[in-house]
């Protein structure tokens, strides 16, 4: 039997749980990875280099690789406060800093590191070109900035991308498009709305091609709302924004957490950014035409609510078995 294709799209600490789980099955995985991230260590070397920003590319190297646990928390150090011009910086965003320009791109550097380390599928940056994320906002300010967005009071109407250097409408990488195209099935998330997984689709090419593929479109949806981009927003409402910014019902599968989080789990101060559950609304998901998976997702962790990789991946991988039958 030949291997599913499923790829993987988004960024932030979402989707690496998604395909550390993904890669020890037998199927053929591709991520596609948002680099529009202008905070922290990214933010500095995409602007002292000018190279795509490194930091979700170097977490999703993690997951897919089969790098010994030493290795990776070597990729992982990040040099402390007292450091200088270092301090903030983990070691492998300096590491794919040094073979980007080494190699003249950031996508042939992660081309070259995911052979270095073993990594179990492909990963392509969304862009090869640092992009610019922009919040318009429903009083109509344009906020420009993933690292602004949260900052401004109100709602998010829609959010769009353009190249860094030049303020251009931006192109998709090499093999993105294809990849879509060749997938038996597609996940989105999970990761945060606005500012990790529309940033990839909005890039026109890459929205036109989720509205024209074949493959099976499954959405991963949040746990948590999050300040400054989701706060009051059901499930549905997640599912609304993504039919709205590419003008189509695309979304074949939502699946949902099902569990309740406990609200004395969370720890409020490391995790300030997530506020409460999100609601459930099937009604409104009904609406939106698409199929709904409601199951125990939920993982407790380190005082915060995330995805159960594992409970994810099996999830995903009956769909796809059942859409090839």
């Amino acid at each position: 039997m030949k291997k599913p294709k499923i790829v993987v799209i988004g960024g932030g600490t979402g989707i690496p749980v998604i395909l550390n789980s993904l890669r020890r099955e037998n199927v053929e995985l591709t991520a596609i990875v948002t680099v529009a991230d202008d905070g922290g260590s990214s933010g500095k070397l995409r602007s002292a280099i000018d190279i795509v920003p490194p930091g979700d590319l170097r977490n999703v190297l993690i997951a897919m690789s089969d790098m010994p646990r030493f290795y990776e928390k070597i990729f992982q150090y990040r040099f402390n406060e007292a450091d200088g011009p270092l301090s903030g910086h983990p070691l492998g965003n300096l590491i794919i800093a040094g073979v980007s320009e080494m190699r003249g791109s950031t996508y042939n550097a992660i081309q070259m590191l995911t052979q270095f380390f073993h990594t179990d599928g492909k990963i392509y940056p969304a862009s090869e070109k640092a992009l610019t994320l922009h919040a318009v906002f429903k009083d109509g300010f344009d906020i420009e900035g993933e690292s602004h967005i949260a900052e401004h009071k109100g709602l998010i109407d829609h959010v769009y991308v353009e190249e860094t250097a030049t303020g251009k409408v931006p192109v998709a990488s090499r093999n993105v498009v294809q990849s879509i195209f060749d997938a038996d099935t597609i996940v989105l998330g999970p990761g945060s709305l606005f500012t990790s997984i529309l940033p990839s689709l909005v890039i026109p090419e890459i929205g036109e091609a989720l509205r024209k593929t074949q493959a099976k479109v499954i959405y991963v949806c949040n746990i948590m709302t999050q300040r400054g981009e989701t706060e009051h927003f059901s499930d549905s409402d997640h599912v609304r924004v993504l039919h709205e910014h590419l003008k189509m019902k695309f979304i074949d599968t939502v699946l949902i957490n099902g569990e309740p989080v406990p609200k004395e789990y969370m720890n409020s101060n490391k995790f300030d950014e997530y506020l409460v559950q999100v609601t459930h609304d099937f009604k409104g998901l009904k609406k939106e035409g698409v199929r709904i998976i409601t199951n125990n997702f939920l993982e407790l962790r380190n005082g915060g609510a995330f995805h159960n990789g594992k409970a994810v991946c099996e999830e995903i991988l009956r769909i796809n078995e059942y859409r090839n039958k």
